[in-house]
């Protein structure tokens, strides 16, 4: 998430103060004063890094707060500090595997198989005391599911599932990479290269983890389930095939935890500390295509309004006029629980949302992008086709529109929407894969606290939020089989590493490797 300037929040801040009358404003400047006493400072058990006053100023009951599990240990280190013993050997493993270019494509002749089996080798390589202590089967190819059955009474009951996936998108030679995109390079700060933060920085977490921990003699009292898929970043359905192997064998997982949200830095004007955004919901998905037609011939005598020019009338219109605003329950309480760690300004009109919900859903469109596609569906054109000769007229034209759909609407409502805002029924729409929003999963619950616990022993002091995850993960496809499923990659990223996603110079840090693992041991050993 971008930072905003401290210009736009002052602008926010004081468009809102001048919105109440006097006596509401004292009403609502107890209740930030109230907020921000309440609050939990670092040193506090680590589960209660996040801990909301109660009242119900929000429309949430008190009762709803997310209930911390006894027995939270505190920080016992400094975020840089934390997994420092795990974080040169995560990092050599991950560097190695960046070197496997394990590009999915929907075409079978473009995918170079042997990547993605010479992956497998090296986890088996990598990993032998989690390969030997674990069950492992191949899914719809060459997706992974392990089993490490539980030890205790009910283990199956209880089931988690932890999700990564180890496909990457491509690197366009063209760019100007510091490193190599496959390079793996590392130096004492960072490890490059594609895939380092989407997703296989995520899968040798997981099962450095698994191997630390089968190596202390530990065994886990449920069962646990690593489900590593093959073609996420092209939509493909292994994830899916996955899912339904498990719930044709009986499983209902009592937790999924995939990718997702991360560990934020410098993500919220006037929040000082890391923020942990845990995913609870994502948005749906749809790929429309736009079709304007028309007779073609020589470009010497192109006719008025011709098929390119109506598909770039219609594109401007998606462009000038987008989907309307709205603020969805996991992010009003993102932002009060922001609030809460956060000066007096902010906190003013975060801790009176039943008064500034609407204004600060405006002002979401100046803070930045990130935040502009958590309160609406999005629209972006990402695919353009028009005649293949430079002197040609264009008999058809194409665009693929990618649209992210909000939580509270549906793929049928937001095909029809563009089609009101194009206004031309010369236009073919043609729907080229779509799926609903996820429902949102609770974050009063105990696997959210145990999630929150666990932030709070890997990453000492940041802030937990539920938030509404932007892009689509593999999850989405077992909420089927589970109502409660997260996004989160225990990974701390500032803007510039979160900007390198599907981007140039993809890296991370190896101290924020050492964390994760940190993450993933407190998780398995706490269920």
């Amino acid at each position: 998430m971008e930072r905003a300037s401290a210009k736009s929040l002052n602008r926010a801040v004081a468009a809102v103060l001048a919105a109440g009358a006097a006596g509401t404003a004292a009403v609502m400047g107890a209740r930030a004063l109230r907020a921000g006493a309440d609050r939990v400072e670092p040193g506090a058990p680590a589960g209660e890094q996040s801990v909301i006053p109660p009242g119900d100023q929000f429309g949430t009951p008190a009762g709803e707060r997310s209930a911390v599990p006894p027995g939270g240990r505190g920080p016992t280190a400094s975020p840089g500090e934390t997994g420092a013993e795990h974080a040169t050997r995560a990092a050599a493993r991950l560097a190695e595997l960046i070197r496997f270019r394990t590009v999915f494509s929907p075409r079978r002749d473009e995918i170079e198989l042997e990547e993605f089996t010479g992956f497998i080798a090296a986890l088996e390589r990598l990993y032998p005391a989690a390969h030997a202590a674990l069950e492992r089967e191949f899914v719809n190819g060459h997706a992974l599911l392990y089993k490490w059955p539980g030890a205790g009474p009910g283990a199956a009951a209880r089931a988690v599932v932890l999700m990564a996936h180890y496909d990457v998108v491509p690197v366009d030679a063209r760019d100007n990479w510091t490193h190599p995109g496959f390079s793996g390079h590392r130096d004492a700060g960072y490890v490059w290269g594609r895939g380092a933060l989407d997703d296989k920085g995520a899968v040798v977490v997981i099962l450095e983890a698994v191997e630390s921990l089968v190596g202390e003699g530990w065994e886990p009292r449920q069962d646990i389930y690593l489900s590593f898929g093959n073609n996420e970043e092209t939509a493909g359905d292994s994830a899916v095939a996955a899912a339904a192997l498990l719930a044709g064998r009986g499983v209902r997982p009592w937790m999924v935890l995939d990718e997702g949200g991360a560990v934020a830095e410098n993500a919220f004007p006037g929040l000082r500390r890391p923020a942990a955004v845990i995913g609870v919901a994502e948005k749906g998905i749809l790929d429309l295509e736009l079709v304007a037609r028309s007779a073609g011939g020589h470009a010497s005598t192109p006719p008025r309004m011709g098929a390119t020019a109506r598909l770039a009338r219609a594109i401007m219109a998606l462009e000038t006029h987008p989907f309307p605003q709205s603020m969805p329950g996991p992010v009003v309480e993102m932002l009060r629980r922001i609030g809460v760690h956060s000066g007096f300004g902010l906190r003013l009109v975060t801790s009176n949302m039943w008064a500034f919900k609407g204004l600060l859903t405006r002002v979401f469109d100046l803070l930045g992008d990130e935040t502009r596609a958590m309160t609406r569906t999005t629209v972006a054109v990402t695919e353009l086709e028009g005649s293949r000769g430079a002197n040609v007229l264009a008999a058809t034209a194409r665009a693929n529109a990618n649209i992210r759909i909000a939580v509270g609407e549906d793929v049928a409502g937001a095909v029809e929407r563009v089609r009101r805002t194009i206004d031309d029924p010369s236009i073919e729409l043609r729907v080229h894969g779509a799926h609903e929003p996820s429902p949102v999963s609770p974050f009063n619950n105990e696997q959210f606290a145990l999630l929150s616990r666990c932030v709070g022993v890997s990453h000492p002091g940041a802030v937990v939020t539920p938030y509404v995850q932007t892009g689509a993960t593999d999850a989405r496809h077992f909420t089927a089989l589970c109502p409660a499923v997260y996004r989160f990659s225990p990974l701390l990223m500032d803007a510039g590493d979160r900007a390198s996603i599907h981007g140039v110079n993809e890296k991370v840090r190896v101290s924020a490797l050492g964390a994760g693992v940190v993450f993933y041991r407190e998780l398995m050993q706490a269920l």
